[in-house]
């Protein structure tokens, strides 16, 4: 019926065409989502929305149109015409007819007894297709607000199993579901097309995962248009964490590990494994899940534009896959707009290597969001990272050097810089103690352009005397890191006091961000509201700031000019004025589209 409103407001209006000069920014907040992800020809589409207008009542013209990625080609609903037309049929000759936006939760938009019919999906160019509603200005002229759903058009499903030992391609007419474990081996190179749908199955033993082995090589490469989607196959609105592995990319870079250990256990080879390597988390002691090595130049692949979602399987307790593991990764890695949701395990976890990786979002995962261990040293920048009230997730951020050895060389040290982490404001999914910021067993890092808010546990914690020390011979710094909100858990406060515990460990932190400790190697690390726009609306978040949120003060610390970081980053957080999540990624909590 509210569509039905929304239809009859529209007739009604007085006027089809508004003019206004440079219209505000929209308060509306809108979600939408198809029946499933991957459809062949002649199958129909529902698309179902949900819109908040939060106070807006500001009359506006809607679009809705299915782009084919491969072509660029758009087509118009209802009209079915590649000239544009509003969602009541109205075309440029005869104006554009404004409407007031009205509340409405899980409505259908296009289907059965919704706005628009349901689309017949064409028999045409196989590929990423790509769902839009536009919301514009009364005059149809400017876009204020867009959302998205990618599906894919396919001519069949393969199944793949078992081992990729010479080159193959998956390309994006086929929907392809992975079950067991997949291992890339024998030099081999698995390339996956722009637009790709992988579906891991679960329930396999062992479980759906795929493997990219020392010997092996992935190339992943994406589009914003046509990112590389690797998730469940499960119905929409019964996806759940831990429905399949992920991914697993496995180098040759150093890592601080000696020969044999594990921890005081042998895996299954009996402790055989060659100086210098180790077998990656999750899986058994075999030559297969061997990382590490003597080359700071080996590439594990190229990753861009790829989502995993509703990864990380936990095999037994503490044994689990991530939604993305790198282990060993060398400089020759590219990993580049990377979207990690619904994990079982940690979004981005990295053991040893010295790859580096840039726009990383990971949201409603149940433990860490980024992770690192036995001698990483390499570089992030820009980060979005989550936390979801359902499984509110561990640690922002949880380093460690080696749980082996807290003194092994190289230490994890990486240079991060630009991430915004916003907790859930509950306590940890499986531990009490979940800080924004968690550093132990000796791990260094270097923390610069940071917001840290809405943690249970303290924005900040170096948890141990090993830690505390790397400290305080300057090798943990940390520069312009905005606390707010958090460790609700005691007396969240609004000063910076009120952000850390009480404890030895967070006490000597906070003097230590004060810069009254180690070298000097703290600084800018203050309390003050990141008037971050809506980072709490979780199917279509907002993680930019207002333009008087004190993310933009003049002065914040300029990124180094080493050919990596961008040097314009001069703000606090993930992102700036520009949205780099537009399209490519997927914010969808799976309560929202049951």
């Amino acid at each position: 019926m509210r569509l039905l409103s929304l239809l009859m407001l529209g007739l009604l209006s007085a006027a089809s065409v508004f003019a206004q000069d440079a219209p505000a920014p929209t308060k509306v907040s809108m979600w939408i989502w198809s029946d499933k992800y991957v459809y062949q020809p002649g199958q129909q589409l529902t698309l179902k929305f949900t819109v908040k207008t939060n106070g807006d009542d500001r009359p506006y013209t809607l679009f809705v149109y299915r782009q084919n990625n491969q072509t660029g080609k758009k087509t118009f609903l209802p009209a079915g015409t590649e000239a544009p037309v509003d969602v009541l049929g109205n075309g440029l000759t005869q104006g554009f007819q404004a409407v007031p936006l009205v509340d409405t939760v899980k409505g259908t938009l296009v289907g059965d007894g919704g706005l628009l019919p349901a689309i017949t999906i064409p028999d045409e160019e196989f590929g990423m297709h790509t769902l839009v509603v536009q919301v514009r200005d009364a005059s149809g002229s400017q876009v204020l607000k867009s959302a998205y759903m990618k599906i894919g058009v396919v001519r069949v499903s393969t199944v793949i199993s078992g081992e990729i030992t010479s080159d193959r391609i998956l390309t994006n007419d086929t929907a392809w579901e992975i079950r067991g474990i997949v291992y890339v081996k024998n030099n081999a190179t698995l390339m996956v097309e722009p637009g790709t749908f992988i579906l891991g199955q679960p329930g396999s033993t062992p479980a759906s995962a795929i493997i990219v082995t020392r010997d092996g090589k992935i190339n992943a490469s994406g589009t914003k248009s046509r990112p590389i989607i690797m998730t469940s196959s499960q119905p929409f609105g019964q996806r759940a964490r831990g429905d399949w592995g992920g991914l697993v990319m496995l180098g040759k870079a150093p890592i601080n590990v000696a020969a044999s250990v594990n921890g005081g256990i042998c895996p299954a080879d009996g402790c055989k494994n060659p100086p210098g390597t180790f077998y990656v988390e999750g899986l058994v002691g075999n030559p297969d899940s061997l990382y590490g090595g003597n080359d700071p130049n080996h590439s594990c692949g190229t990753l861009k534009y790829v989502r995993v979602e509703y990864a990380g399987t936990i095999l037994s307790p503490n044994n689990e896959l991530n939604s993305f593991t790198w282990g060993g990764c060398g400089k020759g890695t590219v990993a580049e707009h990377l979207q990690a949701t619904y994990g079982k395990d940690d979004s981005f976890e990295w053991f040893g290597g010295n790859m580096d990786a840039k726009w990383l979002v990971g949201g409603l995962g149940a433990d860490d969001f980024i992770d690192y261990q036995l001698g990483w040293t390499g570089r992030v920048q820009f980060g979005l990272m989550y936390q979801s009230p359902d499984a509110p997730g561990n640690r922002g951020l949880e380093g460690d050097n080696s749980e082996y050895d807290q003194g092994a060389v190289p230490y994890s040290s990486p240079t991060i810089f630009n991430t915004t982490f916003i907790g859930s404001g509950n306590p940890g999914f499986d531990e009490s103690n979940s800080p924004g910021l968690f550093l132990r067993r000796g791990a260094r890092a270097s923390l610069n352009n940071m917001v840290v808010s809405n943690y249970y546990s303290p924005c900040l914690d170096l948890n141990d005397a090993n830690t505390q020390a790397q400290g305080d011979q300057g090798n943990v710094k940390m520069n312009g890191i905005l606390c707010w909100k958090n460790n609700i858990g005691s007396s969240g406060a609004d000063t910076l006091e009120g952000n850390f515990s009480t404890s030895a460990t967070s006490v000597y932190s906070l003097a230590y961000a004060q810069g009254q400790k180690g070298n000097g190697a703290g600084k800018n690390v203050f309390a003050a509201d990141h008037r971050i726009k809506r980072p709490a609306e979780y199917s279509d978040p907002d993680f930019r700031a207002l333009f008087n949120s004190p993310v933009f003060r003049v002065g914040w610390v300029q990124p180094p000019d080493d050919g990596f970081f961008d040097q314009s980053a001069r703000f606090l957080g993930g992102i700036g004025e520009e949205d780099w999540t537009e399209e490519w990624t997927s914010w969808l909590v799976e309560s929202d589209i049951q």
